[in-house]
Parts: C-alpha cells; structure tokens; sequence
C-alpha cells in the first residue's frame, strides 16, 4: 500500500513537461493584461466623449469648494508629449512619454450662499496637463497650468461676508497637489469691497518682446471715496517649483494723494518666503496707509519714503521688514528700519527710526495741531474752529486695538520757525491693547530737559470720553534766557526753572482732555538773577523805564520764583504765584479755564524800595487764548492821577507824592514762600466747579 500510494503521487514524465509550458502562459497573460490596461485607457481617454462626465465633474467640484461650478463648454482630452515644450538639458525620459492634457471651455464659478447669485471667476478656457506617474504615489502632478481669457469679481459686503474666502476641509487630505507654473493671458480682475468702499478694475494684458515681463495691467477706479489709477507688470510665466527663479514684479498705484510703488522678485511665490522689493510710499498722511495696508500708523503732513521690503508669509504668522527705509515728513527727514510681524491677540510693529533734522511744526498733525489749510490737504474729518487754540481734532482710538507697537524715536536737530527753544526729541512708543505709554516722551529744552510719561487707555470706548488719560511731566534746569530768546530785556537774566505736573483726564482730543483735567502744576525757580527792565515794565514804573532806555539795564538778584496751580475739572487755578525779588515782590492770582478757553489773572506788583514817578497798579489778563487783553485797573491809576492833579493846584511839589511809592517797607521771606508752594496739598478731587 505504501509503495503504491508512492507511486501514484509522482507525476508522470509528460505531466513535468507541461508544467512549464502552462507557467509561461501564465507569465505571457500577465504581461498582456499590463500592456493592455494602459492601451485601453488611452483608447478609452481618446475615444471618451468627456463631455458625458461633465455633470458628474460639476457636482463634485461644487460640492468640494461649497459654490456653484459648471464647465459649459468643450471638455476634450489630448495626449501631448511635456518634450515637446521643455529645454534639451531638463527632459527625462519620462517627458517623452505622452501625457494626458485637458482643455476645458467656458469654466464658471459662482459665488457662496449669501451673497449675490453670480460669478465669482470664469475663464473663456483653461488647460493643463496630468502627469500620470505621480497618480503611482497619490499626486496630482500638474506641470503646466493655464488660463485664457479669466475674469474675477471679488465681493466683500460686510466685515464677515465675502467671496474669496473657502471652507477648509478639516481632514488632511491622502492627495497632494503638486502645481508648477502658471500662465496667465489677457483678463479682468474686479473687487467691489463695501468695508474699503472699494470698485477697482484691473485689466491684465500680455507684452509681447519683453525680456523681463510677459503679463501687464492697468488699474482703474474708486477706493475708500478716492479715484485709483496705477499698473504693473509680472512675469509670463509664475513658477511654484523652480524655488530658485525669481518671479519679476512691479506696481504702481495712486489714490488720491497716497502712493504705492513696488519693484523686485518673489523666489519662492509658493509660500512668499523671499519676497524682495523696493517699496515706495507716498501720501498726505501716513494714517491714510491704513486703507492699504491694515496697519495703523500716526497722523502727520505730506510724507514719502523709500526701501527695502523683504518678508515672508506662514499660516500662524507673516514677517515683513521695512529695512533702511528714507524719506520725509513735512519738511523733516526721516529713517530707520520697521518689522511688521502678524499673529494674535494683535500684529506688532516695532523698530527705531530717526530723523537727523526735525522742523518742529511737522508734529503738529500728531495731534491735530495743524492748520486748516493742512488739514484740508490730508483730508482730517475736523477742521479747527475759529478762535480755538487748543486742537479739537478726535484721536482714531477705534484702530488702536488692531496693532500692539514698539517703536523708537529720536531726532536730533530741531528746526523752528519761532522762538520755542526746544532742540532735541526722543521718546519710546509702546502700544498694547489699545494703551498708547509714551515712556518717556523727552525734550532738551533751554538747555535742560522736559521729561514725560504719558498713557492714554482706550480701550473699549467711544465718543467725548474715549480715552482715559495721564501725565507726569517734569521739567529740570530750564534757563530762564533760552527760554524766551527773542526778549531782549531778558537776555541778560540768569537763572533756571523747574517744574512738575501731574495731570489725569477722559477726552477723546487735546482739547476734550485738557477741558476734563485734573491734578497739579509747579515750578520753582529759588535763586538768580532777572532783567531789571522786564519788572520796571511789568510795573509801570514810567520814571525808571526811561533811566533804564537812557543808561541800559542791570541784574535784579531774584530771590524765588513760586508757581501752584491745582486743575479741578478743566480749571487751573493759583495756589501761590510769587516772583520775589531783591526790589519788588509780584504775585498773581486768578484762574485758567481750559474748557472755555477764557484767562482771568490778576498781577499785583508791590516795589522794596523807593520809586520816583510810578503808576503802579494791578495789571489784568482777560479773555480767549486766542486774543487776550492786557489791562490796567484803571480806577486805581485815575485815583493816583487825580490825586496829583489836585495837589498840584496847591503845591507843585506835593504832586510828587502820589506818585511815590516805597513798597512794603520790609523784605519777603522767600523761604517761607518756596516751602509753601513745596507743601501745598495735591489737587482735590474733582467735583463742580463754577467756570468764570
């Protein structure tokens, strides 16, 4: 049984001879299937009437962008060989093998749910061809893709609803897209933007003969109420692969009196990770930009800069870099280096600039401190009010919590055009959450310095109370000369100021701050010497003005001045205001109304020693900022006058004697006074208060 079943399991001699034979048909069918599922494909492909699957692509297409997508025209597939159109040295065998490309005509996108039914782009006809090896390893490999004839129209109607926004599919996607180049022809690009107030046409043309660019445009029409025009030219030809060939690119355009100029390449335009352009900016004011560019920058005059813009754009986070940048401002230079780098809560622009040469009225914008005329030219929605000194224009407080800044700036030469003796500036600019700290804000100053720190909060509100604000000002070494240099009675004088002040408000401008102020002003100034001629005139000492014209002025030793001010709701008013020295004692008092606008002063000047010919008495300044009046209290110098009328009738001599006066007999305690003045309480709180 053993041996027979042995036997029975090996096969005979011509079973072994077809075995061989069988697996070699095997192998031949194999290889038969392989070369005819490709044929058949490509029979299939080219004999395909693709126009039956068009439906079925426009379902999916709109359903996978979540808007509506139709190819009305010819879809057709070709079989062209990439060879054909690539340089000897960059084929590979590869490229010799026929590939499929699509040519589909009269392509339309339309717009998402919510917004008006049109087109969002359509194109009279776009192509590209497949590369079927990268279907192997999930990749659609896309050479070349082309576009004939596009149109888009891009629509933004609120804050929140646009066209050009997509949804994105939460789950990572098996397929990789791997697109090349990209060729563009002639075209339209429209945006309607009702949050820019922008309707913007831009028509795209190609150049024929151009070495550098193959594709042109030109720009037309309104943006934020302000006509556009401008143009630009790009390379034929943008490639997303070739990383290292840089993509030429060049604009221009204007609105109104603002500028934007760019000139340079783009290396890697798949992710704008080596963006390099020279930038030039131009415009009435650089708060204007903010239109542009949605970053927020300060109001000033006329202004224009040129540099070097390099940057990079990341899905958490963009850098931009404003490098070596000059210009002017008004008639100020300007420079420095600027980074922009987006993210949240907030972008942050930070950097130094400088300017070597600073005319002092080109910072009057900053706080609307310019003239009308200015005004005008950087088209301010307030203009001044006749007879107002202090600026009523609003601070933009709505666009601080769009930026966090940290930026410094110095110059260091001042140029004036009057006699404000100030000669250099610098200050640290921070802003967070809608806090603007100028820390510090520092002036050289007469030859001492004027130090602040200033913070405006405004966060979360609006209107006459947008900002909550504060200052601590302290001046040290002012001298006394330098300060008024166009005075010649005190050219002569000797001596130096120093000064505090503490001051809180809520205001939406300097105007609205100040009239809402409380806090505390100080100066002192305990040991000198003063222009003799300056308090004879301050006197009306008539007898002494003449000798001092006729035989020239001296020194006065000043034994302190004292100033106190305590502001209660927009009102300054004096605690102490003492000049004090070696032969007269003049006080003040009276009340600043910053609301109004309006001084009520009284000066009351009283002489040490004898004076021949006075008609002292007390001296008023009355009136608006803009026009105040300087008077004297006329029923006391008629009275002196009378009086020496009348004696005159009966003795010449004795008309002399109203017109004496020998002061107060004994000399005043400046130490009391300046310890006064040091000891008086801060501010009270504010509370109602009668405006004179």
């Amino acid at each position: 049984m053993k041996k027979r079943t042995a036997m029975a399991e090996t096969p005979s001699p011509a079973a072994q001879g077809r075995h061989p034979a069988r697996r070699k048909k095997i192998i031949l069918s194999i290889i038969g299937i392989l070369i005819a599922i490709p044929v058949i494909a490509v029979v299939i492909i080219l004999t395909f009437d693709w126009n039956r699957a068009r439906p079925w692509i426009n379902a999916k297409v709109s359903d996978a962008i979540d808007r509506p997508f139709a190819i009305r025209g010819n879809l057709q597939v070709e079989w062209v060989r990439p060879a054909k159109t690539m340089a000897p040295a960059e084929r590979s065998w590869r490229d010799h093998i026929p590939w499929p490309h699509l040519i589909a005509n009269d392509v339309h996108v339309g717009n998402p749910a919510g917004l008006p039914v049109n087109d969002m782009a359509s194109v009279r006809q776009f192509s590209f061809s497949l590369n079927p090896f990268g279907l192997l390893h999930r990749t659609i490999g896309i050479p070349l893709l082309r576009f004939d004839g596009p149109r888009v129209d891009l629509l933004r109607t609120d804050a929140t609803h646009n066209n050009w926004t997509f949804k994105r599919n939460e789950q990572p996607s098996r397929w990789n897209l791997d697109l090349e180049r990209v060729v563009l022809t002639e075209g339209v690009v429209h945006v309607k933007d009702a949050v820019t107030k922008a309707d913007v046409t831009a028509l795209v043309h190609t150049l024929d003969n151009n070495p550098r660019y193959g594709v042109g445009w030109t720009l037309d029409g309104t943006y934020n109420g302000a006509k556009v025009t401008g143009g630009g030219k790009a390379g034929a030809v943008l490639s997303l692969k070739q990383q290292s060939t840089p993509y030429p690119v060049q604009a221009d355009m204007r609105s109104g009196k603002t500028r934007i100029a760019v000139e340079g390449t783009v290396t890697r335009p798949s992710k704008l990770a080596a963006i390099d352009l020279k930038l030039t900016l131009a415009g009435a004011s650089m708060d204007q930009l903010y239109y542009f560019t949605g970053v927020v920058l300060p109001t000033t005059g006329a202004f224009s800069t040129s540099g070097r813009l390099t940057g990079t754009l990341g899905e958490e986070q963009s850098r931009w870099v404003y490098d070596g940048f000059k210009g002017k401002v008004g008639s100020s230079d300007i420079g420095g280096r600027l980074e922009y780098v987006t993210g949240k809560p907030r972008p942050k622009l930070s950097g130094n600039v400088r300017s070597q040469q600073l005319v002092f009225t080109d910072l009057a914008p900053l706080i609307g401190a310019d003239s009308n005329a200015a005004k005008k030219e950087r088209n301010a929605d307030t203009l001044q009010p006749s007879g107002k000194v202090l600026p009523v224009e609003e601070f933009k407080t709505e666009r601080w919590n769009k930026l966090d800044a940290d930026v410094r700036y110095s110059a260091d030469r001042i140029i004036r055009d009057t006699a404000f003796p100030i000669s250099k500036l610098s200050t640290h600019l921070k802003m967070e959450n809608a806090v603007l700290n100028l820390e510090p804000l520092e002036f050289a100053m007469a030859g001492g310095t004027v130090r602040s720190n200033i913070r405006l909060d405004g966060r979360g509100r609006e209107g006459p109370k947008a900002i909550k604000a504060q200052a601590k000002v302290t001046a040290r070494k002012i001298e006394i000369k330098k300060l008024f240099p166009k005075i010649e009675q005190l050219q002569a004088t000797v001596g130096s100021i120093n000064g505090d002040a503490n001051l809180t408000a809520q205001g939406n401008s300097v105007a609205s701050l100040l009239a809402g102020s409380n806090g505390e002003l100080k100066t002192l100034i305990n040991q000198g010497q003063v222009s003799k001629m300056l308090l004879e005139m301050m006197g009306l000492n008539v007898g002494n003005i003449i000798v001092t014209k006729l035989f020239g002025d001296k020194q006065v030793q000043l034994n302190c001045m004292a100033t106190d001010f305590a502001v209660i709701n927009g009102i300054a008013r004096t605690r102490s205001f003492v000049v004090d020295t070696a032969e007269a004692i003049i006080t003040v008092e009276g009340a600043i109304n910053l609301a109004d606008e309006q001084m009520d002063l009284r000066i009351n000047p009283q002489t040490k020693a004898l004076r021949l010919f006075s008609l002292r008495s007390p001296l008023y300044v009355r009136g608006p900022f803009s026009n105040p009046d300087v008077s004297v209290d006329k029923g006391v110098l008629a009275m002196k006058a009378g009086g020496a009328i009348a004696l005159a009738a009966a003795a010449p001599l004795a008309a002399l004697i109203p017109l004496i006066n020998t002061g107060p007999g004994e000399n005043s305690d400046c130490g009391r006074l300046l310890a006064q003045a040091r000891e008086k309480p801060s501010a009270p709180p504010p509370g109602k208060t009668q405006r004179r």
